[in-house]
């Protein structure tokens, strides 16, 4: 089955399907390895981790399609792709679908904030005119090639004008073709409820450790309707808090010693990144 069927039928069942964040192959790698069924290919992992910049439209079309094709090479699981305001109007829009479609993505999420954007959980956001976003989201839907290529539309109304705002701005893109929709930064309960019960496709929820959302749990999230909860960037988190622990140690000790039970262990990362694999290619292709 292709990963956009995968996908689609997953996201058919609302069942609040888990899907952590990857900013590159080894992270996505490490997510197939534990067993989720799909990896959301994170638009601020990407500019936090190959620019060292935060998550202010800083990247390109091209970035993110690169890092796209390394974790399609390195994974089976369908790909979900932040491609932020679609670097551009609607007719940017159409050479965004085209490379990301080509890079391997399964399902592609686009929003209405001018640019350069902002991460959803930054204050100081604008929107641009609903028509606008609805035009770049006509445009996706006829750029793709294969119709199980699923269209997020995301809002970021919530922030600039409210909550019934956001949800109107997410009637309309559905109204335009986006197979699901993703209201961007609820804050509370009651709004994450609304917006399951109001909007009739399936939802993306984005849980951000020290977002603006607060996190119920699956079990709520699959109650209330949503199909995806995005954790974007827990594994990058994760990997900057264990790093600069460890370096820390380093440049104080001296040595690894101290905080060696933190580290992966040589196996671990071989393991990792399937180097059993290419020994079995070096092996069957070996001249001798």
């Amino acid at each position: 089955m292709k990963n956009t069927t995968k996908l689609k039928t997953l996201v058919e069942q609302r069942q609040a399907i888990t899907v952590p964040g990857a900013a590159n192959g080894m992270f996505a790698r490490v997510i197939e390895d534990l067993g989720f069924q799909a990896v959301y290919a994170t638009g601020a992992g990407i500019a936090n981790m190959s620019l060292g910049a935060p998550d202010v439209g800083l990247t390109t079309v091209t970035e993110v399609a690169q890092a796209v094709a390394a974790m399609s090479d390195a994974v089976e699981l369908p790909i979900i792709v932040d491609a932020d305001t679609g670097f551009g109007n609607a007719v940017n829009m159409v050479r965004t679908v085209r490379l990301l479609e080509r890079a391997g993505a399964a399902a592609i999420q686009i929003e209405d904030q001018v640019f350069p954007k902002k991460c959803g959980h930054f204050s100081g956001k604008a929107v641009i005119p609903q028509q606008e976003m609805v035009q770049k989201v006509k445009a996706a839907v006829d750029t793709r090639r294969d119709q199980d290529l699923m269209i997020i539309a995301r809002t970021d109304a919530r922030a600039v004008e409210g909550l019934d705002a956001a949800i109107a701005r997410a009637h309309a893109y559905i109204e335009a073709g986006a197979d699901m929709t993703f209201v961007e930064a609820p804050q509370d309960f009651d709004e994450l409820a609304r917006i399951g019960r109001e909007l009739p496709v399936p939802q993306v929820a984005n849980i951000v450790f020290g977002g603006k959302t607060p996190d119920p749990g699956r079990a709520v999230l699959t109650e209330n309707g949503f199909a995806l909860v995005l954790y974007a960037n827990a594994a990058l988190q994760a990997a900057l808090k264990a790093s600069r622990e460890v370096l820390e140690a380093l440049k104080t000790e001296g040595t690894l010693a101290p905080v060696a039970d933190r580290l992966a262990s040589f196996q671990e990362r071989q393991m990792t990144v399937a180097k059993a694999k290419w020994d079995a290619l070096e092996e069957r292709y070996n001249d001798e």
